[in-house]
């Protein structure tokens, strides 16, 4: 559970999503950048996560949601697949900056197992890389450098620590062969 003034959730949830209204709202038109029209059932509309996830779970009575949710481009089919060829070749930070945690909200919303899928191996085969290039200062300068630029804010948090954990192992070797 994320804090109330976590940056990284505040951002999450302002990712749009593709969203469908299944009503008629009048006077609701400037969501659409259209000012006093109305929203006719069927438009689509991309909304903020927050407000989009609210006007889906929420039912006035006796009918059906306000809008449909869809997933983002993010997750996509097309992106599913990419992310099965080989997880380490999409630039993630790309697609969202909050890749992991607009999925996690997604999953919450949705039942997709194999989104879920997917998205446990693309970790745990970045997390390998991530790790590899923390290591390896060398590799994260050249080869490197295009797939550290793509890792969404998660992964930038496990590449520094797992960065300064490998500095703080040298660091402490040193200092045991001089005892």
């Amino acid at each position: 559970m994320s804090s109330y003034y976590d940056i990284d959730a505040i951002l999450t949830d302002s990712q749009k999503v593709p969203c469908t209204f299944e009503l008629t709202v009048p006077a609701l038109g400037y969501v659409e950048g259209n000012a006093g029209q109305d929203i006719k059932q069927g438009t689509k509309v991309e909304l903020p996560l927050w407000l989009g996830s609210m006007l889906a779970i929420s039912q006035p009575a006796g009918s059906s949601p306000l809008v449909t949710l869809d997933l983002p481009s993010a997750l996509s089919p097309r992106v599913i697949n990419a992310l099965k060829a080989d997880p380490r070749t999409i630039d993630l930070r790309a697609l969202a900056p909050h890749f992991y945690s607009l999925g996690s909200l997604m999953l919450e919303l949705f039942e997709e197992d194999e989104l879920v899928d997917v998205m446990t191996d693309t970790f745990k085969k970045r997390a390998a890389e991530i790790a590899d290039q923390a290591h390896n200062p060398r590799g994260a300068l050249g080869e490197g450098a295009d797939f550290l630029r793509g890792l969404d804010e998660n992964e930038r948090q496990l590449f520094r620590a797992s960065h300064d954990s490998a500095k703080a192992v040298k660091t402490w070797m040193t200092d045991v062969k001089k005892k």
